[in-house]
């Protein structure tokens, strides 16, 4: 964290996007850095965590089966061709502010 912040001097705030594990939080600094190291480095960051019931790895799969359907479903034949169309389906995303909406419950999973 200290040198992920170290690389990012400039930047006000910096947010984490993680897991729940039990080490991904706040209060880890203090026990691996003194009070105020700990307290410096915990208002740089924001932290943002995945859903209990998934992952920022389900959450990647989920957005990239969704470009791959929306943008990438058919035959694009140049890299400057799939880097526009992947910007401008970002940009569409971005203005809809799309989100994943979690629906599987440990009920359904039952």
């Amino acid at each position: 964290m200290k040198d992920l912040a170290g690389h990012y001097k400039r930047a006000k705030r910096i947010t984490l996007v993680m897991d729940n594990l039990s080490t991904h939080k706040p209060g880890s600094l203090y026990e691996t850095f003194p009070p105020e190291e700990a307290r410096r480095l915990r208002d740089r960051f924001a932290f943002v965590y995945t859903p209990i019931h998934g992952s920022w790895l389900n959450m990647a799969e989920i957005e990239l089966n969704v470009m791959i359907r929306q943008c990438l479903s058919q035959r694009i034949d140049s890299l400057d061709k799939v880097t526009t169309a992947i910007a401008a389906w970002q940009r569409h995303r971005d203005n809809l502010k799309a989100s994943i909406r979690w629906q599987f419950t440990t009920r359904d999973a039952r």
